[in-house]
């Protein structure tokens, strides 16, 4: 499958319980360069069922790029320590997503990036933070990018990216798109 696809018809939404066996398969889908640059290391097969059925009841939010259907990227929103009482997140969190290798440059990334920082924002999260294998380029560009500080060391990179508080205009308008998402994943369901 080439790189670059013209006529890429995708969307960017939550992530929701039905969605489960689509992250099973998309986590099954990844080539192993790719798992490996998100998990930081070698994954088997059954070790990414695992972890994707767990990743569905964890805490956080979990959003899918979505190209024709076939969920071909995928961003997680995890609290970077436990939240207090009453929050989903905190005020710092990390990010991890990964595109499938054939779906690159196409801003799938930078989408569920910006999608990831948004709910984050809308959350109360104040910084934002993503890990990466320090040769991992493709999420170092991503997260210079969108404006993430990026600090390597060893054989590792460390992002940051502050948020601002959250507005009016901000909560409305992940409300509404939330509202859409929902309807979307059962649609599909």
């Amino acid at each position: 499958m080439p790189d670059t696809h013209p006529t890429l018809h995708s969307i960017v939404r939550r992530l929701w319980p039905n969605d489960g066996p689509a992250v099973e398969s998309y986590f099954l889908r990844l080539d192993p360069e790719t798992r490996a640059n998100r998990f930081m290391g070698a994954l088997s097969d059954a070790a990414a069922v695992t972890y994707a059925r767990n990743a569905m009841n964890a805490e956080g939010l979990m959003f899918g790029s979505f190209v024709d259907g076939t969920l071909r990227g995928l961003g997680e929103l995890r609290p970077a320590s436990a939240p207090p009482p009453g929050f989903v997140l905190g005020t710092e969190a990390e990010a991890a997503f990964a595109v499938e290798k054939a779906f690159r440059r196409n801003g799938l990334g930078q989408a569920l990036f910006r999608r990831i920082a948004a709910a984050a924002r809308n959350r109360g999260v104040r910084d934002l933070h993503v890990r990466c294998l320090a040769w991992n380029r493709p999420m170092r560009g991503l997260a210079s990018k969108v404006g993430a500080s990026l600090r390597i060391t060893g054989g590792e990179a460390d992002g940051a990216l502050h948020l601002a508080r959250p507005t009016p205009a901000s909560l409305w308008q992940e409300g509404v798109t939330e509202a859409v998402d929902f309807t979307l994943a059962l649609t599909a369901a």
